[in-house]
Parts: structure tokens; C-alpha cells; sequence
């Protein structure tokens, strides 16, 4: 089962996208800050994360910057998540090393397809160790 660590600190947004994810067969983690993401990234090793930008304690840009810098968990792909549509935080996002960008409220189709092309990367990265 693929484990995607979900941070965001809404509660509606949490409680609709992990139940979509969960009926698709995902396991879902939880974090709902910026910290709460990194120290559960350490924990639980998720196969992807996905990041929301606007978070307390650490907000998302700062978390991606410090999980790419961590030789542990760099491998692991970051969709950063944000409501703004706006170019500035999509390019702001890639620029801190999340792999891809998304907008809320989440199409889940188009979310699922990013999902799907980042962990089948990962797997054939992995492979060519």
C-alpha cells in the first residue's frame, strides 16, 4: 500500500481529499503543520507527500527546503498543495524542490494522474541504484 503523508492544517480539506485517497487504497498520514510534516516524514518514510503552502509553525516552502536538504528523505516526492493559482507560488514551490504543483481544491483525477507519474519515477530511480 503506497502511504501519503498529507499536511495541511484544514480540517474540511483534510477530511475530503483523505477519504478520496483512502478509497483509492492509499494509506494516509496526517501532519497539520509545517514541523508535524518534517518529523513525520523522519518517522513514517511516506512514499510521496503532499504539501500544503499556507501552514502554521513552518509554512510549507520552509518544510519542502529543509526535507530536500535531508539526505533521508530527499528521494521522497513533494506535490506542493495551494488555493492561490498564482504562477509566483507554483515557481516558489519548484524552486524550494517539490517535483510538482497543484491547485485546491483538488481535482482528484489530475492529482492521482501527478501521484501516479512521481512514484512510478521514484521506482525507476530506485531501480537504476
Amino acid at each position: 500500500m503506497i502511504r501519503v503523508l498529507y499536511v495541511e492544517d484544514n480540517e474540511d480539506n483534510i477530511y475530503m481529499l483523505s477519504r478520496r485517497l483512502k478509497r483509492k487504497s492509499f494509506d494516509v498520514l496526517i501532519a497539520s503543520d509545517g514541523q508535524q510534516g518534517i518529523d513525520m516524514a523522519h518517522a513514517q518514510q511516506p512514499d510521496i507527500i503532499l504539501m500544503d503552502l499556507s501552514l502554521p509553525v513552518k509554512d510549507g516552502w520552509q518544510a519542502i527546503k529543509e526535507l530536500k536538504q535531508n539526505t533521508q528523505l530527499q528521494h521522497i516526492p513533494i506535490i506542493a498543495l495551494s488555493a492561490h493559482a498564482m504562477d509566483q507560488h507554483r515557481l516558489d514551490a519548484i524552486a524550494a524542490g517539490a517535483e510538482d504543483f497543484d491547485t485546491k481544491p483538488v481535482d482528484l483525477k489530475r492529482l492521482l494522474n501527478k501521484m501516479a507519474t512521481l512514484l512510478q519515477h521514484k521506482q525507476q530511480s530506485k531501480g537504476n541504484e
